[in-house]
Parts: C-alpha cells; sequence; structure tokens
C-alpha cells in the first residue's frame, strides 16, 4: 500500500490559484486603478454573464451584498415575508432581516437536497389564505447541484412571485442544460476563498433585466446622485468589488471549465472507494442536471457504521483533515427561532435528516492524490466495522 504522510493538515476546499491572476492584478497596478471600478471589474462582469448566458452582471463585494441588492430591487421592504431554503448558509437570509423582512423556511427534498416543491406548494396556499404573498423566494442550490426549478418556476410563476435563485455554490453547474443562476428574475455567486472559483471575497448579481441592474450599480456606489458634488436621495451601500479582487476572479474564470473537471474527478474518486461500504450515501447527481460538485456530500447511515457522524469528524480532526457537518438547516438556528418553516412532509424533516446524518468532504482542487487517498483510508479505518 502507498504509504500516505499524515502532518499536512488537508482543508475542505482551499483556494487555489492559476498563476494568471497576478497578471491582471498588476495591470490594477500598473494603472493605478486600485480602488473599486476600473477594467478588471468591467471584464469580470462581462466574462461571468457571457460564460452563463446572463443580459449583464455586477461584481460586488460578496454574495450576500448580490442577495441584499436583490431583494432591493425587488422592493422588498419591512412587514413583508420572503420564502427561503431552510437547508443552506445563514447568508442566504441575513439579507431578509437587513430590509425588517420576515423569513418562512421551506424544506429540502430527498433527490435534489434543495427546495422541496411539495413544502413550497403548502407555504404559498398557507399564505394565499392569509392574504399575504411573499414578496420574493430565494432558491438555494446546494453544493453545487441544481435545485428542482421546473416544477419550483411552476409554483412561483403560478402566484407571479419573482424568484432570486441563490448559486453560490453552482457556478458552472447546469439543469437540463441551462446554466444554474439564469433561472430566476436574480441570479447570485459568491467567490469567497472556499468557493470553486474565488477573489478573495466578492460576489455577482446576474439577471436579464439590464435596467434594474444598472439601479443595482447606483445602489451599490452609495447611491450617488448624477451631481458635480457628492449628493445622495436615497440610501446606498458600499457594495462594489475592488478592481484589484476582480483582477484575480479574472484569472480565475479562465480556469473555471478545468476546476469543474477536478471537483468532478475527486467526488468520483471517492464514490469509486467508498461506495461499498453498506453506512455511506452519496449526494446523487439529480436526471437531467450537471453540478459542479463543489463539495462531495455523503449521508453516514449511524447504525450500520456503528459510529456517529460527530465521532467520524473529530477523528479525521485528528488525523488533520478537515470535514463539515451537512449546513444546519435555518430554522433551527437560534436567529431564526420564531420563523415559519414548512417540512417536506408530516412524518419528516428533509433538511433535519440531512444535518443529522451528512459529512462534507475535503475537496479542494489543489488536493493531490496522495491526499485524497489518505481521506478515504481514513473513513475506511473509522468505518471497517460496519454492518
Amino acid at each position: 500500500m502507498l504509504k500516505l504522510t499524515k502532518n499536512k493538515r488537508i482543508y475542505l476546499s482551499a483556494p487555489h490559484m492559476s498563476g494568471n491572476e497576478m497578471k491582471y492584478i498588476q495591470e490594477a497596478f500598473d494603472s493605478n486603478w486600485i480602488a473599486p471600478l476600473g477594467i478588471n471589474v468591467d471584464e469580470f462582469e462581462i466574462g461571468i454573464a457571457n460564460y452563463i448566458g446572463a443580459k449583464g452582471a455586477v461584481a460586488v463585494s460578496s454574495g450576500t451584498a448580490a442577495i441584499h441588492l436583490a431583494l432591493l430591487l425587488l422592493d422588498v421592504t419591512r412587514g413583508d415575508t420572503v420564502f427561503c431554503s431552510t437547508l443552506t448558509f445563514v447568508a442566504s437570509a441575513n439579507p431578509i432581516l437587513y430590509q425588517g423582512a420576515e423569513p418562512v423556511f421551506i424544506d429540502s427534498e430527498p433527490e435534489s437536497w434543495n427546495m422541496s416543491p411539495d413544502a413550497l406548494k403548502k407555504a404559498f396556499e398557507d399564505a394565499a389564505r392569509k392574504g399575504k404573498l411573499p414578496k420574493a423566494v430565494i432558491i438555494v442550490n446546494l453544493y453545487g447541484q441544481s435545485a428542482k426549478m421546473d416544477e419550483l418556476l411552476s409554483i412561483c410563476n403560478a402566484f407571479q412571485v419573482p424568484i432570486i435563485e441563490d448559486a453560490a455554490e453552482s457556478l458552472g453547474s447546469k439543469y437540463k442544460g441551462k446554466y444554474s443562476g439564469t433561472f430566476g428574475n436574480y441570479g447570485i455567486f459568491s467567490f469567497n476563498g472556499n468557493k470553486i472559483i474565488t477573489t478573495s471575497g466578492g460576489g455577482m448579481l446576474v439577471s436579464d433585466n439590464v435596467e434594474e441592474l444598472k439601479k443595482a450599480r447606483f445602489l451599490a456606489t452609495q447611491a450617488r446622485d448624477p451631481a458635480i458634488y457628492y449628493q445622495h436621495s436615497q440610501l446606498g451601500y458600499n457594495y462594489r468589488l475592488s478592481n484589484v479582487l476582480a483582477g484575480i476572479g479574472r484569472g480565475q474564470l479562465e480556469v473555471l471549465d478545468e476546476r469543474i473537471k477536478r471537483k468532478r474527478e475527486i467526488f468520483q474518486l471517492y464514490e469509486n472507494e467508498l461506495k461499498n461500504l453498506p453506512s455511506i450515501h452519496f449526494m446523487k447527481e439529480m436526471k437531467d442536471s450537471f453540478s459542479n460538485r463543489w463539495l462531495t456530500a455523503i449521508t453516514i447511515n449511524e447504525k450500520k457504521a456503528c459510529i456517529t457522524v460527530q465521532e467520524i469528524i473529530e477523528a479525521l480532526a485528528e488525523d488533520n483533515i478537515e470535514a463539515r457537518p451537512i449546513w444546519k438547516p435555518l430554522h433551527l438556528q437560534p436567529l431564526f427561532k420564531n420563523a415559519p418553516y414548512y417540512s417536506h412532509n408530516k412524518e419528516e424533516s428533509i433538511s433535519e435528516t440531512l444535518f443529522l446524518t451528512g459529512i462534507c468532504l475535503p475537496s479542494g482542487t489543489s488536493m493531490t492524490m496522495e491526499d485524497q487517498l489518505r481521506v478515504i483510508n481514513s473513513i475506511k479505518q473509522l468505518l471497517a466495522h460496519s454492518i
């Protein structure tokens, strides 16, 4: 057997530079366009829009900022409600609170792990009976997997409620041949350090509504009125991405397809090596979809494994391997303890089950074969007594 080094830290999803980023960063320095805006910002926006087939994009400081801007464009205000996937990072829902609105959380369904059409329909029916439909629905594409957009779009369209597609984790993924982030009225991406491509910190708002994107740019640059002095007639935000960071994004975008290919190879090796363990089940790629496999996610049958999820994560940590639980559902977070929640069915909350049984495995594209084999061997040893 290959002798594996055990002292190297293996991260969940570390940044992976292409080598081209410095060229664009240097251009920013050479032109002295260090502050927000500049050629890198413009070209990064064009590059992302062209890649996914959207008519426009606005580069901002984070995916969270992009969601906030989308809510502003949809006129979400105090007292409104917004439906949101519950199985996601808190950033998907925090902007709802920024606007003084109320989140209503929607469960996952077992095939995609994303928003349940059944739960969404129930939430809409209740809202219609109360005479208070949501102002928007935020649908999250988890770990690179698209939600069941046909069914979800059909429900939202029936009630004439706009969609914000949180594609923070799914850049480059597709659903029925169409790129993630292009199904809703607005799509958002994140370029945080752990994402499939990174700008260190940053995000993008995309849409086919170019006029609304102009408003987003205005709001993201402190809502400065067109005057020779600084005049402001409405509340604005300091949300624009810097020209330097956009240069990193341009270099990263050049290797996006390579990163997706590598993420999928990492998933495939995990599945090939671990699929025969009776206690492990992998997040499957939904029919008619293409996942970027941002993170390889599995669930554990603790009875068959003879070990708990927490014990597995702790044991991997002792071996200097970073693994994480599946996102804790937002309806279980103390911040949202009073928020309404609609489960997939009366018998089971799918998101809660996934949280209690799920693990994200190291999936960084800079991970070597030796690194991944070390993770695989550690898991095999931990589950050696599976039944």
